[in-house]
C-alpha cells in the first residue's frame, strides 16, 4: 500500500488507503461527465474523465458536434498514487466549491479542440437511485450517481474559431458515478452470451428557469422497469418533488430507432398528471471515438500505456453518419404546462423490446 495526499483528509470507507477501493472487482470506476450547450443545434460538447482503480488507469474524452464536424480528442495514462491529480496530458478536472463549482480544462493541442469553462450548478446537486443489475449471476452494474443541472462560462475554441461561453446562453447538465459498470479490456463472454442484448434506457435531465426535472427510464426485453427516477428539483433548494412512475413514449423515424419526439407522462401521488413533449434538437453519437465501446482499441478503462497518450479523431456528417450509432446524447427542448426548458435528452433502443413488434 502507498499513501497519497488525500489520505490526509479524514473520508476513509474502509480499511485502505484512499487510492484502493473497497472491492476488488475489475469493473469499479470513479467518473465525471458534463454537457455544454446553449439550447440550440448549434454546438453540443461532452466531456468525461474517468478513474478505474484496479485497473491502474485514468482517462478523459471530449467530443463536440458543431454543424457537420464530430471531433473528439482523448487521454489516457497510468493512474498512479494520487486519486486528486485529474490531469491526463491536456486534460484536468478541478473541483472549486464541492457540489456546486467545477472547471473543466482541455488545454489547446495538435487535435483542434481546447476550452477552459467553469460549472456553476442551477439546483442542488442530487443522488439518483442505486443502479443495480445482475445478469446470468454476475453484478454487472451497482452504481450510485449524482446529477445536476448549471450554467457555463469560459471559452471553447476548435479550429480557428474561438467562442464564448457566458451563463446567459450556455447551460448543460452534469453528473458524477462511481460503483462497477464494464471498463477496460473485453473479458471473456462465458455465460453471458445468454443475454438478450437489450438496454432500453431514457435519460433526460430537464433545465427549467426555477426548477428541474430529474427522469430516468430502463427496462429489459420484457419491458419490465429495471431503473427509473421521477423527481423535480426546485433551484432554491426547496424538497425534491416525487412525481410518480414515468410513462415513455417515444415516436421513431421510419424503419429507425432515432427519436424524432417523444411524450413523459408524470403522475404526481395526489396530484395532476402532466405530460412533457420532448424534441431532440441536436443529437450527438456518444460512443463514436470517446471509449463508450464501439472502438476495439479504446475503451473506458483499457490500458493504453505508461502515458499520457493523447489521440484526435474528427468525423464529417453525412459523409460518416454510417458510424453514428449506439447511444445518443442530443440536446433537447422539453415543454409542458406552457414552460419551455432545455437539457440532455439521452436515449437509447438496443435489442428486443415490447415496443418492437418483430
Amino acid at each position: 500500500m502507498a499513501l497519497s495526499p488525500l489520505d490526509d483528509y479524514p473520508v476513509h470507507q474502509a480499511a485502505q488507503v484512499m487510492r484502493h477501493v473497497a472491492t476488488s472487482d475489475r469493473n469499479f470506476y470513479d467518473r465525471y461527465y458534463f454537457n455544454c450547450h446553449p439550447g440550440t443545434d448549434e454546438l453540443m460538447l461532452i466531456v468525461g474523465l474517468g478513474q478505474y482503480p484496479n485497473l491502474g488507469v485514468t482517462d478523459a474524452f471530449a467530443c463536440v458536434r458543431h454543424a457537420d464536424l464530430h471531433r473528439v480528442v482523448r487521454a489516457s495514462r497510468e493512474l498512479g498514487p494520487d486519486r486528486m491529480n485529474t490531469e491526463i496530458g491536456p486534460f484536468r478536472v478541478e473541483v472549486l466549491e464541492g457540489l456546486k463549482r467545477l472547471r473543466v480544462v482541455l488545454e489547446p493541442n495538435e487535435h483542434g479542440l481546447s476550452f477552459d469553462l467553469l460549472w456553476e450548478g442551477t439546483i442542488p446537486a442530487t443522488l439518483e437511485p442505486r443502479h443495480f443489475l445482475r445478469w446470468q449471476e454476475r453484478v454487472m452494474f451497482d452504481s450510485v450517481r449524482l446529477a445536476q443541472t448549471g450554467h457555463w462560462s469560459g471559452n471553447i475554441r476548435i479550429g480557428e474559431e474561438d467562442i464564448p461561453v457566458t451563463p446567459d446562453r450556455w447551460q448543460g447538465t452534469r453528473d458524477r458515478s462511481w460503483g462497477i459498470r464494464p471498463v477496460g479490456e473485453p473479458e471473456p463472454p462465458g455465460i453471458q452470451t445468454k443475454n438478450a442484448g437489450t438496454f432500453y434506457w431514457l435519460y433526460t435531465p430537464m433545465q427549467f428557469d426555477d426548477h428541474a426535472i430529474l427522469c430516468i427510464v430502463q427496462e429489459d426485453e420484457r419491458g419490465r422497469r429495471m431503473l427509473e427516477e421521477a423527481v423535480r428539483v426546485w433551484s432554491d433548494g426547496r424538497e425534491e418533488e416525487y412525481l410518480g412512475r414515468p410513462e415513455y413514449r417515444p415516436v421513431y423515424a421510419p424503419g429507425t430507432r432515432d427519436v424524432v419526439e417523444a411524450t413523459i407522462t408524470f403522475s404526481p401521488p395526489g396530484g395532476k398528471p402532466f405530460d412533457v413533449r420532448c424534441t431532440p434538437i441536436l443529437p450527438v453519437h456518444l460512443m463514436v471515438g470517446t471509449g463508450y465501446g464501439l472502438e476495439p482499441d479504446w475503451k473506458h478503462g483499457m490500458y493504453q500505456g505508461e502515458g499520457p497518450v493523447v489521440q484526435g479523431v474528427t468525423y464529417r456528417l453525412p459523409d460518416d453518419a454510417a458510424r453514428m450509432w449506439g447511444m445518443v446524447d442530443a440536446v433537447g427542448r422539453f415543454e409542458y404546462d406552457g414552460l419551455v426548458g432545455h437539457g440532455l435528452y439521452e436515449y437509447w433502443a438496443l435489442g428486443p423490446h415490447p415496443s418492437f413488434p418483430e
